[in-house]
């Protein structure tokens, strides 16, 4: 994320205008609002697909699929930071609430010269974890996935991702040729030069390493090969 960037926004809100007026603050503020929507199969969809900052979340959304739920799924997706925007300010929610580990917790009305401060103090620890990444010779691919050359490791934020031998290899074969298409047949080649495999193995492994990964990352062309964005 590079701050001369917009931060992106994604709005969790089931009422429509309190969330069109949550947007229109943040906007005057320079903030750039992903989408705003109103459950947590949205929120959901919008998190796997589009690339997000900061979540502001509601609690109450109407279900029992509440914020607090929502945020935790959220959690296993991305680890994005979570800041609820929420009229309740009981103990027992606040408490579940934490479980999140959220970056903010502010109550409705909403101050918005607080809900400023609190973005941008999130944001900027972001940053500053970020950079020491990066300093420490972690090479940023896509959104917050970071690869570790020297031991062919890929974290998403300082969260490491678990991949099988292959995956590591074929990721590693993706990074070294940044940008380039390859064909199955020289992925084949490389990862099993001592045997023949079927299409079927090469593009099952691809498949798998874009699930665990991000579907952005890596472009797959149809009947004949992939290439790391």
């Amino acid at each position: 994320m590079k701050k001369e960037n917009k931060v992106k926004v994604l709005i969790v809100e089931d009422e429509s205008i309190v969330a069109l007026d949550i947007s229109r603050a943040l906007k005057l503020m320079g903030f750039e609002i992903v989408a705003c929507v109103r459950n947590c199969e949205d929120a959901l969809a919008c998190v796997r697909t589009k690339v997000i900052d900061i979540v502001l979340m509601d609690i109450n959304l109407g279900s029992e699929k509440d914020g607090i739920f929502t945020a935790a799924q959220v959690k296993k997706i991305k680890n994005l930071p979570i800041i609820f925007l929420t009229a309740f300010s009981d103990e027992e929610t606040i408490d579940r609430a934490v479980s999140c580990d959220p970056v903010g917790y502010l109550t409705k009305p909403f101050n918005k010269n607080e809900l400023n401060s609190t973005i941008k103090i999130a944001i900027n620890r972001l940053q500053k974890r970020e950079e020491k990444l990066k300093e420490n010779g972690y090479e940023l691919l896509y959104d917050k996935f970071y690869y570790d050359k020297e031991s062919q490791s890929l974290y998403y934020d300082d969260i490491p991702i678990k991949l099988s031998k292959n995956e590591k290899i074929l990721l590693t074969l993706l990074v070294n040729t940044k940008g380039k298409i390859l064909t199955f047949e020289e992925i084949e080649n490389y990862i099993w030069p001592e045997r023949v495999v079927c299409d079927s193995t090469t593009r099952s492994l691809i498949h798998r390493l874009r699930c665990k990964t991000d579907p952005n990352l890596i472009e797959t062309i149809p009947g004949f090969g992939c290439k790391l964005k």
